[in-house]
């Protein structure tokens, strides 16, 4: 018995499963390095955590040529309606996060080029999942130390924390 049985994210069809894999991981690697590390990084850590200046050269090769990539191929994969497994599945969810990600760095998906992607997107962040983390997200993206944020705003957090006042690098570099 699941701890969480519905909704179920991974459909018990082979096919399916497999394919939502795939989608999933194509989200978590190629989807994370262009939405993340180079337009969110590039847009809003470097210049507003860091101080550092956006690299126009990632920035320009990240919006021409990867970002329309990564579109061209979710345009050939997405259905025009609904979900990718009928009921929303880890492929769904792992797809429409970069996207409210990258609304932050205020880009939007051009629905004239891409308008199955779009509204893909569009569903699946306008479920009540992602609307009920949305007052979260908003706020703490315009407040630099967001923990006392979150505890305002009631979100379940631990009594502990590595949080500190001040930012620091991570063990990852690009």
């Amino acid at each position: 018995m699941h701890r969480y049985p519905t909704p179920v994210l991974l459909s018990a069809d082979l096919g399916q499963r497999a394919r939502a894999r795939w989608l999933e991981v194509y989200a978590d690697t190629r989807m994370g390095e262009v939405f993340i590390w180079r337009l969110f990084n590039q847009v809003t850590i470097n210049p507003f955590l860091w101080g550092e200046p956006t690299d126009q050269e990632i920035l320009r090769r990240t919006l021409e040529e990867e970002i329309p990539q990564v579109l061209g191929y979710l345009e050939g994969e997405l259905p025009a309606e609904g979900h990718l497994f009928g009921d929303v599945s880890i492929a769904d969810v792992a797809i429409a996060v970069f996207f409210r990600n990258a609304a932050f760095a205020r880009f939007t998906i051009d629905r004239a080029r891409w308008p199955k992607t779009a509204a893909f997107v569009d569903r699946v962040l306008a479920l009540p999942s992602f609307q009920k983390l949305c007052p979260f997200e908003d706020r703490c993206v315009r407040t630099p130390i967001a923990r006392t944020v979150l505890a305002e705003l009631g979100a379940p957090l631990l009594a502990e924390t590595y949080g500190t006042t001040s930012p620091r690098r991570g063990m990852m570099r690009i």
